[in-house]
């Protein structure tokens, strides 16, 4: 499943975090790449360490939390860290795919990455290439948002971003694990959980209706989720 999720943070809140992020010290981007990754891998990155990286990256978790769209396609259990990424002309990042496991640096946590989330916080208008191109079965669709706007795919899908012809992006990116490991389970609860708000939205909670549907919800939720 791969879903857009609009105005993840606010236009306010994208300009706080450049202004934090933009004046830091980046290095190359290939600190956190595979041995796959980093041949194909081009761009300039916040060290994840850093204060500023850390403060940029919990406004992030903060702004997700408050995103029910986020929480009903992600249905998350574990989300590494936010990291922060920056492409500038002649940069992008070829095909590859994620890595399984991600460790938590300082921590003992593992995170299975099922998901990958790309937030972008650069306006479309000030870079020339720099699409986000996931493979899918469908074919490769590319996905280029405003700033403040969220991608989330399976971080098993084959991926790229585009060269960067002219300006600069730059993005927050992160993976997390779900409670709900099947992308196809995952994905009909989604579609289950938003059908459930638009009834509601019309009939309300307590429409015999919803109450049926919520209670398969939920039991579809205790038969496939680990929590």
């Amino acid at each position: 499943m791969l879903i857009c999720i609009p105005e993840v943070l606010s236009k306010a809140a994208v300009a706080d975090i450049r202004k934090r992020i933009d004046t830091a010290s980046w290095v190359d981007g290939r600190v956190t790449a595979g041995a796959q990754s980093a041949v194909a891998k081009k761009n300039a990155q916040l060290p994840e360490g850093s204060p500023v990286a850390r403060a940029a990256g919990e406004a992030v978790l903060d702004a997700l939390a408050g995103s029910t769209l986020f929480l009903s396609a992600a249905l998350p259990l574990k989300i590494f860290p936010p990291l922060f990424n920056r492409y500038g002309e002649g940069d992008g990042f070829g095909v590859h795919v994620d890595n399984a496991i991600r460790a938590v640096p300082g921590h003992p946590v593992r995170v299975r990455t099922d998901l990958s989330a790309t937030l972008f916080l650069s306006e479309p208008e000030d870079y020339d290439g720099g699409e986000l191109a996931i493979e899918t079965a469908f074919g490769a669709q590319e996905v280029k948002l405003a700033a403040g706007d969220l991608v989330l795919y399976p971080a098993s899908s084959l991926h790229r971003v585009n060269p960067i012809k002219r300006g600069v992006r730059t993005a927050s990116f992160f993976w997390l694990q779900s409670m709900v490991r099947d992308d196809g389970e995952r994905a009909l609860l989604f579609d289950l959980d938003q059908t459930i708000q638009a009834l509601a939205a019309e009939r309300g909670q307590a429409d015999p209706k919803v109450v049926s549907l919520t209670g398969l919800y939920h039991n579809l939720m205790r038969r496939w989720a680990d929590a």
